[in-house]
């Protein structure tokens, strides 16, 4: 279940105009009901293509973590582009970060969770950060043949990732964005 990690080098397919069909930034904006002073964290930030909105639909803080520092890079000169001033950048695994417990009212994971090799201590992370009533949209690949995305062995079946999900954080919603990406909407209670 766990993959390759995305290399840094390929990091313009990221922002590719066409990702916006299969799953908008706004789409998990307005599904997470992001609030003016919303505390949140883009685990697995890469170049921004959900932090760069997050950060523009809040006054509060958003959190982009990523592994490799060299996404957290790319993303400061595209956050600088467009004047934004509210992300803390931290460079770390998203099984193990070094946010404060309970301090976040939204959260996502896009595209990352197949890659995890702790999903296990993932899951635990997020529930350690997450505020009591936070909501967290964990994203990811269907598992079916697309044009975009990882291997076809690599990714999830919605189904397995849900059960597993559903066994650790108890409220739990699947949606769907496009055939070939779902989401977990995760509420935290």
């Amino acid at each position: 279940m766990t993959g390759h990690r995305f290399h840094y080098e390929h990091a313009e397919r990221l922002l590719d105009p066409k990702r916006k069909e299969w799953i908008d930034p706004q789409q998990a904006i307005s599904m997470l009901s992001v609030k003016p002073n919303d505390t949140i964290v883009d685990l697995g930030s890469g170049n921004g293509y959900f932090t760069i909105p997050l950060a523009q639909a809040t006054n509060g803080k958003v959190y982009a973590i990523d592994v490799q520092p060299e996404m957290i890079q790319l993303l400061k000169k595209r956050a600088q582009q467009f004047a934004i001033t509210n992300i803390e950048y931290q460079v770390a695994d998203v099984a193990s970060t070094a946010l404060p417990s309970h301090s976040l009212d939204k959260g996502i994971m896009a595209f990352v969770f197949h890659e995890v090799e702790r999903k296990e201590a993932a899951i635990d992370e997020i529930r350690r950060v997450m505020r009591p009533n936070g909501q967290f949209l964990l994203i990811e690949w269907e598992a079916i043949e697309s044009e975009m995305g990882p291997p076809l062995h690599e990714r999830i079946p919605s189904d397995e990732l849900f059960s597993y999900v559903k066994q650790k954080a108890g409220n739990v919603e699947l949606v769907r964005f496009h055939p070939a990406v779902y989401g977990l909407l995760i509420r935290w209670e």
